[in-house]
């Protein structure tokens, strides 16, 4: 019995110590080859959701310029993004977006004019 549980506690041990509280490198960025897909459109939509919350500054999603992404326990992603302000100029902002996938959860890191 003893002999058991410490052997589960050795597999289970590393598991969750990774969990609570090892950082592990973040992978290398890659670039997104098509950012016009659903679901990069839905994380560039956010990004302008959340700086518009935040600034009070009102900016229109146009679309997805180039976008890379990291894995970083979650995922990264940075996307150049074209807007329209209210007074129809179109300006690109880099936005960098965190998506926490166990918990489902997306966080605006930052958001510049570029």
């Amino acid at each position: 019995m003893m002999r058991s549980f410490i052997c589960l506690s050795l597999i289970l041990l590393p598991l969750v110590y990774n969990v609570e509280g090892l950082k592990i490198e973040p992978s290398p960025w890659k670039p997104i080859r098509n950012v016009q897909l659903g679901s990069y459109v839905e994380i560039g939509r956010f990004a302008i959701e959340a700086h518009n919350k935040q600034s009070k500054e009102i900016l229109a999603f146009v679309k997805n310029v180039r976008g890379k992404e990291q894995y970083d326990n979650g995922l990264r992603y940075a996307l150049i993004i074209a807007t329209r302000n209210s007074d129809g100029v179109a300006k690109n902002y880099e936005a960098v977006v965190f998506e926490r996938h166990v918990m489902q959860d997306r966080v605006l890191e930052s958001f510049k004019e570029i």
